[in-house]
């Protein structure tokens, strides 16, 4: 009998185990997935056009091109 009581607390112990180890694959899959929601957040930003400064002209003392009319 000792050895079916043994047996028992075995596999209760893997059964919580096994638990405890769904439950951190879970909730580190779901922080992947966020994480990788944000930086492709992130990218499509950065991607976004460039601001369009109209028409530019050339400043020779500092020898870089402005908006006109700055």
């Amino acid at each position: 009998m000792p050895h079916v009581f043994g047996a028992v607390l075995i596999a209760a112990g893997v059964y919580a185990g096994a638990r405890w180890l769904a439950r951190t694959l879970a909730e580190q899959a779901h922080e992947a997935a966020r994480v990788a929601e944000d930086m492709h957040r992130r990218a499509a930003q950065a991607t976004r056009s460039p601001k369009d400064l109209g028409a530019l002209e050339y400043d020779a003392a500092n020898q870089v091109y402005r908006p006109k009319g700055s």
